[in-house]
């Protein structure tokens, strides 16, 4: 397994008019100011091999971002400029913010969209549906009767050396067969233009409520873009994920209540957690909102107690029940798994799941889509090393120098040792963690992400970008979301999208194939909540809690989440 390179030289090809016809661009816009695109190409930019999103390797417009081309090439320098503070304002003023160093701060959205077109898009949604059935089958086999180690498909060593494979949820079958209720399948396109699988998100994977925001605040900001196009909706996120919810129930409950567990305030995603609960107009509870007697979950409310059916958790399992994991944690129910193996709450994404999306059984999947579904993987991994193997382990150690080294347990983009830019002191620390500890690191290529055009200053100039869509299962079929969130690299030349390691986000246009009714134009707040939740809050918390022991657990907690 080697990189895949290309020798094209784009920076001195000719770029397009919105016809698609090749033809330079004007060197100043209409109002005399620098072109947007002008130096787009420079022969001395970072990664010059990369697959480019809006133009083709002889400088010609791909034809989904046509439309785009057309609208924002002849904007000014500070028209573009003006709208995008506006976007940062918006984002401000609404608190859309994340945790950095311990600081909030808002999240950068840049003012060029991604666009992917309705046939791409649907062969993206086929491989992810695909992807998600043999992950949730996985899961049921591997906490039951794990066939799939009996018949030596996968060894058994690497599930119970899992970090992440729990013994205490063996057994527990969720009424509906529904593990995975929500996954973020993180997606990259190679050199050639391949999307290709990076890694699974099964556990408590977030970042939707960006993308509901990315494209409220594209509508008000930038409305014209709209009009020349259609693009897919995403607002209506929030009543997929509830009828899932609610269709996770036990069947003897008939109305179910779904609450929304958060570890609290200082968490990260908090912002996402309260958006998602005002949506399904459910109520945003902490663990002390809620207790267990009798193998029942109830919440403390202002008119008493009242029972819970499906709690949807955004905290990892190690804080969700002190009795079965940390003795000590303040975020979660004591007794809340008991109570799930009685059938009396459904805990969603179930407790587990973490075992489906280690990045060392990630390299398995293809083998589980042929073994559980009998089918071809529609949407291929990015070639990886596994260091707990002899001869791959040999593979890495000789080239180090020419891959990217991943801890297994790693998140956020931290531990990453990217060998073609490390010193020859931290590529000998990563061969003293490699033979100390094979299982924790597996190794790929320097994949290098696609780019798409992004604000910088006041032109456009690459940056990487990845995407991670939302696949919604609510047991009857698996819904994805159109898009999803488009992560992007900002400081040039960087590989590394996430937004701990200085990345933005880019609003995702799926365009609409044809006039079904869920495909129509996006251009203002479209299935969101109303009206508040019918009840008050949960306000008689449990036993009160210093700040500094929330603070402290909810930001342990959440170097683990994704």
């Amino acid at each position: 397994m080697t990189t895949v390179s290309r020798s094209v030289k784009r920076s001195a090809k000719p770029r397009t008019g919105g016809n698609g016809s090749k033809s330079r661009p004007p060197a100043v816009t209409p109002n005399g100011d620098p072109a947007l695109f002008d130096g787009y190409f420079q022969p001395d930019r970072a990664h010059p091999d990369a697959f480019d999103e809006m133009f083709d390797s002889d400088g010609t417009v791909r034809t989904p971002y046509r439309a785009l081309h057309e609208a924002i090439a002849p904007t000014a320098a500070a028209d573009l400029t003006a709208r995008s503070e506006a976007l940062d304002r918006a984002y401000a003023d609404q608190g859309i913010t994340f945790s950095l160093s311990g600081q909030e701060r808002t999240f950068p959205l840049d003012i060029v969209p991604r666009v992917i077109a309705a046939s791409e898009w649907t062969r993206l949604q086929r491989g992810i549906v695909q992807r998600v059935k043999a992950l949730e089958a996985f899961l049921a086999d591997v906490y039951a009767d794990a066939q799939i180690v009996r018949d030596g498909v996968i060894p058994r060593r690497l599930v119970t050396s899992c970090q992440h494979f729990h013994r205490a949820a063996a057994g527990i079958v969720p009424p509906n067969g529904v593990r995975i209720h929500v996954a973020g399948i993180d997606l990259v396109r190679d050199e050639e233009g391949t999307f290709r699988v990076l890694e699974d998100n099964l556990r408590c994977p977030s970042g939707v409520s960006y993308v509901m925001e990315n494209r409220r605040t594209m509508a008000r900001v930038f409305p014209d873009l709209f009009t020349r196009q259609r693009v897919r909706a995403v607002g209506d996120y929030a009543s997929h994920l509830l009828r899932a919810l609610r269709a996770a129930a036990a069947p003897n409950a008939a109305d179910p209540v779904v609450v929304v567990l958060t570890p609290g305030v200082f968490n990260s995603a908090y912002f996402e957690h309260s958006l998602l609960a005002r949506q399904m107009g459910v109520e945003l509870v902490e663990g002390r909102d809620l207790f267990c007697r009798d193998n029942i979950v109830y919440m403390r409310t202002t008119e008493g107690e009242q029972q819970v059916d499906v709690v949807y958790r955004r905290l990892d399992d190690d804080f969700l029940d002190p009795l079965q994991f940390k003795p000590d944690s303040v975020l979660g129910v004591a007794g809340i798994l008991n109570a799930a193996r009685a059938g009396n709450v459904v805990i969603a994404n179930a407790v587990g799941n973490g075992v489906g999306d280690d990045k060392l059984v990630y390299t398995y999947v293809p083998t589980m889509i042929q073994y559980y579904l009998n089918e071809r993987p529609l949407l291929p991994n990015v070639s990886t090393y596994r260091c707990w193997l002899p001869d791959e382990r040999g593979y890495v150690l000789d080239h180090l120098d020419e891959l990217v080294l991943k801890p297994v347990e790693g998140s956020g983009g931290y531990g990453i040792l990217f060998g073609p830019n490390a010193t020859s002191r931290e590529r000998a620390n990563a061969r003293r963690n490699i033979q100390s500890d094979p299982r924790g690191w597996i190794a790929q290529p320097v994949v290098q992400l696609s780019t798409v055009p992004t604000k910088v200053a006041d032109q456009l100039q690459p940056r990487h970008v990845d995407l991670r869509p939302f696949a919604v299962n609510d047991g009857e079929g698996v819904f994805v979301l159109p898009g999803g969130l488009t992560r992007v690299a900002l400081p040039n030349g960087s590989l590394v999208v996430n937004s701990s390691q200085g990345g933005g986000s880019k609003d995702t246009w799926v365009l609409a194939g044809g006039r079904s009714a869920g495909a129509d134009r996006e251009l203002g707040e479209r299935g969101l909540a109303k009206s508040p939740p019918p009840s008050s809050p949960a306000a008689e918390h449990g036993p009160e809690l210093t700040a500094g022991q929330q603070q402290q657990q909810q930001q342990q907690q959440q170097q683990g989440s994704r």
